[in-house]
């Protein structure tokens, strides 16, 4: 006669014969995202976790001769170097204040495009408005540099050239320290915004429309609609890419500022990516540029722990 015992053991076998079914199933299922998704690994992996490896070398006095493990270790001395430049508590100084008004500037432009676009309701309308302002953010920063000194430039830019004419003097836009950070932000607004705006739109997509219908009927007007409505349907994503963006707080683009730099704005526009570069691959000085890279990254660590943290105490964190 068959025992309990047995019949535990066999109802457990069909179990697990049945899960190991379930899960053959659910993979053949998704192997055409797994497809989809391998490059997006592949790229991770090759780009951004293989490379970590050599933040050994912040650790090291770095020569191509012995290479990175064979390179003689400093331990620390590279960190004291750089934090006791007062050199470089200026550059990491205006990479914070560079890139904390970028955010605070840009962050809502894309929200308010979205919103704009959103709100049309011609397609043909939509898909030209899409298109244009989609445009810039495949444009290269050289080509966008060229654009500004062209418009801006002090003595054939197109503004001081209408400014000449009707009597008034010119404008070193490019060569004051104001008018040069409203470029760079106004540049990287205009670059970026079409392209950020995509995220908005897809999160609009999912709000239900028969809100808007039902609101309509209440005597709500397009306003009302947005502030209580629209917004707080995204405000999960918004939320989302805020902590993200925190994690560039310390990573100024390189490409803009130093497309856009000059000697007479050299005191505010010398931050962590353009004395990496200069130092870094103009010097050889790669222990110290990895050292540095290093410290930012921590940082941006940080900061995206520190947003989440906050995000999830109105239960909109990221994990």
């Amino acid at each position: 006669m068959e025992t309990k015992k047995t019949k535990f053991r066999r109802a457990g076998s069909v179990r697990t014969a049945e899960e190991r079914l379930r899960r053959r199933r659910l993979f053949k299922m998704n192997v055409p995202l797994i497809i989809m998704f391998a490059p997006i690994l592949i790229y991770f992996i090759t780009f951004k976790y293989i490379p970590m490896g050599g933040l050994i070398i912040a650790f090291k006095d770095y020569n191509m001769a012995d290479g990175i493990l064979h390179s003689p270790w400093t331990g620390l001395d590279n960190f004291r170097l750089l934090f006791n430049s007062p050199m470089m508590l200026n550059i990491i100084k205006n990479t914070f204040f560079i890139s904390v008004l970028s955010i605070v500037v840009s962050f809502p432009f894309p929200i308010i495009l979205a919103i704009l676009l959103n709100e049309i309701r011609r397609m043909l309308y939509k898909r030209i408005i899409q298109t244009l302002v989609y445009l810039p953010h495949f444009l290269n920063w050289v080509i966008v540099g060229s654009f500004i000194v062209l418009i801006f430039a002090q003595e054939q830019g197109i503004i001081n050239k209408i400014i000449s004419d009707l009597g008034g003097e010119k404008i070193q836009f490019l060569y004051n320290k104001s008018t040069w950070l409203g470029i760079l932000l106004g540049s990287g607004i205009w670059k970026g915004v079409g392209f950020g705006a995509i995220i908005y739109l897809a999160a609009l997509a999912n709000i239900d429309p028969s809100l808007y219908e039902s609101s309509s009927l209440d005597g709500a007007n397009k306003l009302r609609q947005i502030w209580h409505i629209t917004l707080p349907g995204i405000a999960p994503v918004i939320i989302l890419m805020l902590i993200l963006s925190m994690e560039h707080v310390m990573d100024v683009g390189f490409d803009q500022i130093y497309v856009l730099k000059n000697p007479m704005v050299g005191d505010i526009a010398n931050v962590i990516s353009v004395w990496s570069y200069e130092v870094g691959l103009g010097r050889g000085q790669f222990s110290l540029t990895t050292a540095l890279g290093f410290f930012q990254s921590l940082v941006g660590l940080v900061l995206v722990l520190a947003a989440n943290k906050i995000a999830r105490k109105f239960d909109q964190g990221l994990w």
